[in-house]
């Protein structure tokens, strides 16, 4: 990816702001249409991450059937995805009278893509592992437990699952990866935004060589902040709650010293 120099003289690092690169997909509805109108800007989007499902091959080296479990239990709609697709792959039908223990209700209903859900067991909490406590408790001595993930885990389940003595199993279905930029490679954005530190590994992993130089990088999170600092990078534009809530209004506030 293609750079101009960051430089030590602050008036300079305050370079007018014209093209943005958002490392993200873009939603139905920018956060940023505001400031693009007021500013004149080119706000681009792109995901520099992008999750892989496993093959039936790959899966198969996991050694498990899903159908062996009494219970599965779902942390995000991707993992619903992907265990229906291999299930299909495999062709392996799940019983009817398997439960299904969902984090919140939004992933619960979207088991109705996949599943009849009157007829099944479907339990959900509100957000974390400790909302279905109550109830998996109720069935930790009968049932047998599967926890579909990703690559990245589901750290909090897991410990929580290992601290009560389940008896579960975690099985690799899907991975998220870095995306492809190589067609980035002769690009310049005045700015870059992340919201999260596998964005910066993916950075690194497609342009190994970056240099920051004139790029004002957009940086949401501690995490993606020490992830930029680990590689020496200098972050330029960042939300800090409560005063700066938002990426939308901590770009705009740079933007009003930078483009006027």
């Amino acid at each position: 990816m293609s750079m101009a120099a960051a430089s030590e003289n602050p008036k300079k690092a305050l370079n007018p702001v014209r093209t943005i690169l958002v490392s993200q997909p873009q939603p139905e509805r920018s956060p940023f249409a505001r400031l693009e109108k007021k500013y004149d800007l080119q706000v681009d989007w792109r995901p520099f991450i992008e999750v892989k499902g496993l093959t039936e091959k790959e899966f198969r080296k996991e050694r498990v059937r899903p159908d062996e479990f009494s219970a599965i239990i779902f942390t995000s709609k991707l993992a619903i995805e992907h265990f229906f697709r291999l299930c299909k792959s495999m062709r392996i039908e799940m019983s009817q009278d398997t439960k299904y223990y969902c984090m919140t209700e939004a992933i619960a209903n979207y088991l109705q893509k996949f599943i009849v859900y009157r007829k099944r067991k479907v339990f959900f909490g509100q957000r974390t592992i400790q909302d279905l406590a109550p109830t998996l408790k109720k069935h930790r001595s009968k049932e047998k437990f599967l926890l579909p993930t990703g690559n990245l885990g589901s750290e909090f389940v897991s410990a929580y699952l290992n601290e009560n003595k389940f008896d579960w199993t975690p099985t690799l279905m899907y991975k998220t990866v870095s995306a492809d930029l190589s067609d980035l490679e002769e690009v310049f954005y005045d700015v870059l935004i992340f919201y999260s530190p596998l964005g910066i590994d993916s950075l690194y992993e497609n342009f190994p060589t970056f240099e920051q130089k004139d790029t004002r990088l957009a940086v949401a999170g501690r995490k993606t902040t020490k992830a930029c600092q680990d590689q020496g990078l200098m972050v330029n534009i960042a939300p800090e709650p409560p005063k700066v809530p938002s990426m939308e209004m901590a770009l705009d506030n740079y933007l009003k010293e930078s483009n006027t």
